[in-house]
């Protein structure tokens, strides 16, 4: 019976790490039912489905989550990033970093193509693979503080607070920054021309879209503790969505167009399939056979969870499954804010170089350059945030 189990994991396990390449949402469904009939009953599967899908603040994320990407795709159609980008003014490599920086925080597919022509039109000088690398690794950095990034619903699946974890990954934050001006912009010398007049109306409105949502979900929550948090999250993020599209000035055809274009849909079915494959793998046998493992804290959440980022090119699938790995196996129901810093900051450092990850694909592909060019530019970085996080991991956890 045990050996059926793990043969169930694991090709539950491969299953979604083969079709996640192409569909992560039908990736996380299949595998979750694949996983679930090992041991559970058509019965008990369809219990965990009716759980996942009839939970309220289940909904509400997913529904927040999709209408995040619609704001980035107002803004980009509307012009409100080229507005940005355009009447910014600082030195070539710190505008690089920027805009790659801001544009990252708007999860939309393909948006590493978005910040690449300014990165690229900036840094006319620089070689090709430091603008890629640039490209990639400050895209990323602030997105590992951002309260609507990849941190909402992952942090929602390992009940943890999403705040007191962000101040946990400051440091890590910190370290990023500094690696990345060291290695990446130091010695940027070259300088952009500007032909327009600056336009500060043109800064303030992008920059008050993406920041009003994580503004007004950090007060309502502290203001009304016993509320749903997902209730003030929806709050956030439809202010934002109306904002966007009151300033955009966009017609209703427009707009649909935009919502066909961002397929929301996608980023709604991924969180249902996240939860999904949470319940039916802690109602599953699975959970107890791997209780009986003996993983090291800090090699399964450091190791295994880096070698997850960098074997799948993201972040919510390693998360989807280490989180009930340490679960079972630790006897813990949630896990404290601090364990999942550590756990993230971990998978995130296998995830940014990765090369299923689409924006180093992406970007390799923009600035033709080759993944071994990139990796010469970010291999130290790299090695070093996750030399930092691996001694956390297992000598501190």
């Amino acid at each position: 019976m045990t050996i059926k189990i793990w043969f169930g994991f694991f090709f539950s396990l491969g299953l979604l790490l083969l079709i996640a390449r192409k569909n992560l949402w039908l990736g996380l469904m299949t595998a979750s039912y694949v996983l679930g009939a090992f041991s559970l009953s058509i019965s008990d599967m369809l219990d965990q489905t009716t759980l996942t899908i009839t939970d309220p603040s289940i909904l509400l994320l997913a529904l927040a989550v999709g209408i995040i990407p619609v704001i980035g795709g107002v803004m980009e159609h509307s012009g409100m990033i080229d507005d940005l980008v355009h009447h910014i003014r600082m030195k070539s490599s710190y505008f690089m970093a920027f805009t790659a920086a801001f544009i990252g925080m708007l999860p939309m597919p393909g948006g590493a193509l978005l910040s690449a022509p300014p990165v690229d039109k900036s840094g006319q000088h620089v070689p090709k693979e430091t603008k890629t690398a640039i490209n990639v690794w400050f895209r990323h950095v602030f997105l590992l503080i951002y309260p609507l990034g990849m941190l909402l619903a992952t942090t929602a699946m390992a009940d943890v607070n999403l705040y007191a974890v962000i101040l946990y990954l400051l440091p890590g934050f910190i370290l990023m920054s500094v690696l990345g001006y060291f290695v990446l912009l130091k010695n940027i010398q070259s300088k952009n021309e500007y032909h327009l007049p600056v336009n500060r109306k043109k800064i303030v409105i992008p920059v008050a879209v993406i920041l009003i949502a994580p503004l007004i979900h950090f007060l309502l929550m502290i203001f009304f503790k016993k509320a749903i948090p997902e209730v003030p999250l929806m709050i956030g993020v439809t202010v934002s969505l109306i904002l966007v599209i009151g300033f955009s000035h966009m017609n209703l055809n427009q707009f649909k167009s935009v919502v066909i274009q961002m397929k929301p849909w996608n980023f709604v079915f991924i969180i249902l399939g996240m939860f999904l494959f949470l319940h039916i793998f802690q109602a599953s046998a699975t959970s107890r056979v791997i209780a009986e493992a003996d993983f090291p804290k800090g090699v399964l959440l450091v190791s295994i969870g880096a070698l997850l980022g960098f074997a799948t090119g993201r972040v919510q699938v390693p998360v989807a499954i280490l989180l009930p790995i340490y679960s079972a196996q630790f006897s813990v129901q949630s896990m404290k804010p601090a364990t999942f810093a550590v756990m993230f900051f971990a998978v995130y450092q296998g995830y940014i170089v990765s090369p299923v990850h689409p924006c180093v694909s992406v970007s390799l592909e923009y600035f033709h350059t080759d993944l071994k060019a990139f990796y010469k530019r970010l291999a130290f970085p790299a090695l070093i945030c996750f030399t930092v996080v691996s001694v956390i991991g297992i000598y501190i956890l």
